[in-house]
């Protein structure tokens, strides 16, 4: 039977992300693609905070060229991350046109959200196609998985479909604003939380399918008002709606190769 699983906000760490994914089996001990006929999302955030970036999202894109060569599948969304460092390359230092004076740029929000120069310096105009061409949410198993804990992707259209249709045209535009936007729709979160998030959560649902919602962004220990080194797994929320598994890999905790259950 095919087994699912999800990890998201690797956040330059690929030692993490090697440990994980062979402790799940899903690599082997020459990190190659052991998974079989299993199915792995990554949920965004490679870069920024952590020191290699490049690294996790070489590792990313070597294992989907595998996985798709031979037997299992590696799916890959795009985390608000990935949006800022491509917004940093795209645009840099430009100002964002906006009403009143303000300092906002990409450089700035990336300096000041972890971004690291070495991401920037090794990064190749392969790897931009490569990204600006990934979907922002995918279906799988009942499960539907997004970066962000955030009803924004709905500004995108009513469907996955036509949100990773929309994204995508965003993606490819050279618009300063377009690409400000888009950052700031996948910085929201927390949408799912507190008395109102089951009904946003199970809303959210009925308008793009799946009957959970599986997301990173939000660092499930900050939830839970633990530290992040003794997190041990992801947390199921929202009436059962919602699974966190952002394990704040970047701020000392693990990083979560989560297996996700029929539900």
């Amino acid at each position: 039977m095919t087994a699912t699983y999800a990890v998201s906000d690797v956040h330059g760490h690929p030692e993490k992300l090697t440990a994980a994914l062979q402790e799940a089996g899903l690599i082997d001990a020459e990190d190659n693609w052991s998974g079989e006929d299993a199915r792995l999302w990554f949920l965004g955030d490679f870069f920024d905070r952590g020191p290699d970036g490049i690294g996790v999202l070489r590792m990313v894109r070597r294992l989907a060229e595998q996985a798709a060569d031979g037997t299992g599948e590696v799916h890959v969304l795009l985390g608000n991350h990935e949006i800022l460092a491509l917004g940093m390359r795209k645009f840099g230092d430009t100002f964002v046109p906006h009403e009143g004076i303000t300092s906002r740029s990409f450089e700035r929000s990336w300096a000041l959200n972890g971004g690291q120069d070495r991401d920037q310096e090794l990064l190749t105009d392969e790897d931009v196609a490569w990204l600006i061409d990934r979907p922002m949410l995918g279906l799988d198993a009942d499960h539907l998985l997004m970066h962000s804990d955030t009803e924004e992707y709905l500004a995108w259209g009513n469907s996955i479909e036509e949100i990773n249709a929309a994204a995508r045209s965003d993606l490819h535009s050279d618009s300063i604003v377009v690409w400000w936007e888009m950052w700031r729709r996948m910085t929201s979160r927390y949408a799912f939380r507190g008395e109102a998030g089951p009904v946003i959560a199970a809303e959210l649902l009925e308008r793009l399918g799946g009957r959970r919602i599986v997301h990173g962004h939000s660092i499930v220990a900050d939830q839970l008002g633990i530290d992040p080194a003794y997190l041990t797994g992801p947390l199921l929320y929202s009436d059962g709606l919602a699974l966190g598994i952002d394990g704040g890999t970047f701020d000392g905790g693990p990083c979560l190769v989560v297996k996700l259950l029929p539900i």
